[in-house]
């Protein structure tokens, strides 16, 4: 097994722990609420009980009885979670003890070991500048762990690749079927939304995970830095006390957050964290908010 393999399944058995151990019921129970029903089809209208989920809650049919009911549902197939990777040269900055990829990544292998945890189904599409590599069906806790263990071990993308990044949208049709989970992690730069984005929302369910370092968020300090741009390979100096610097930056952030809402409209859908959180309590509180937004909804 080679080193970086090992370090892997090390950090692997640690996050696993805790997510067995210290936020488990919490978090799994969060993952199954937030994602039940992708799998699920209708069955019938049954009296509401106490402990029931309020969100199944048929208000029609309550309202014309004058007692609640609830919608009855009965698993129809296995949930499928579909992770797509786009593993840019941007992840690569960090002003901070770690990368943003590095953070990406685990929030990544998280998903993936929350699946396994819930019996769910994963396959995950890593795309990298040099190309794209897709995982098959993935299903159980040992086929779920080697394949997390295996992407976190992958080295990150030479820096002097110049090639964009070319994400298969057209194919993640064929890759799960419909109502699945569709979970895009990334940088989310500015650009233009995929042609094939409109029909890939109305088939599958997205969430979108993006890391966000400090720099990015205000300009850090007041003078001048140079700093290494990993996309276009150059050494820039950034100037916090330069209006122009200053506008420029509110522009990029501006237009960046904007491409990450029309992507993924919905804002609970969408998780923006920083290196120097820790990623499970970050994933914990998504799900959470997520289902309390829907609790309110549903009120």
């Amino acid at each position: 097994m080679s080193p970086r393999l090992v370090t892997a399944s090390k950090l692997l058995r640690r996050l696993e722990w805790r997510l067995e151990h210290e936020v488990g019921n919490r978090l799994v129970g969060d993952y199954f609420s937030v994602f039940r029903g992708r799998g699920m089809e209708f069955d019938q209208v049954v009296k509401y009980e106490f402990g029931d989920d309020i969100r199944d809650i048929d208000w029609n049919v309550t309202a014309r009885l004058g007692e609640a009911y609830r919608k009855k549902f009965v698993e129809e197939r296995e949930l499928i979670v579909l992770l797509v990777i786009e593993d840019a040269l941007s992840l690569q900055f960090g002003s901070g003890q770690r990368t943003k990829r590095e953070a990406l990544f685990e929030l990544a292998v998280l998903v993936m070991l929350l699946a396994a945890m819930n019996r769910d189904a994963i396959e995950v599409l890593h795309v990298r500048p040099d190309g794209h590599r897709h995982t098959g069906r993935l299903r159980g806790r040992s086929e779920i762990f080697h394949a997390a263990a295996d992407l976190l071990a992958q080295p990150a993308p030479d820096l002097a690749d110049p090639r964009p990044l070319r994400t298969p949208w057209e194919q993640l049709h064929s890759l799960a079927p419909d109502r699945s989970v569709m979970a895009l992690l990334g940088d989310f730069p500015p650009r233009e939304i995929p042609r094939e984005w409109k029909t890939l929302v109305q088939r599958f369910t997205p969430v979108g995970f993006r890391v966000d370092d400090p720099w990015e968020r205000e300009l850090p300090g007041d003078r001048p830095l140079s700093v290494y741009d990993p996309t276009t390979q150059r050494v820039v100096v950034v100037d916090p006390r330069s209006k122009v610097h200053r506008r420029a930056h509110a522009e990029w952030r501006a237009a960046r957050d904007a491409g990450f809402a029309q992507m993924i409209p919905r804002g609970k859908d969408r998780l923006v964290v920083t290196p120097e959180e820790t990623m499970v309590d970050a994933l914990a509180h998504f799900f959470h908010a997520h289902m309390g937004s829907a609790a309110r909804l549903s009120s």
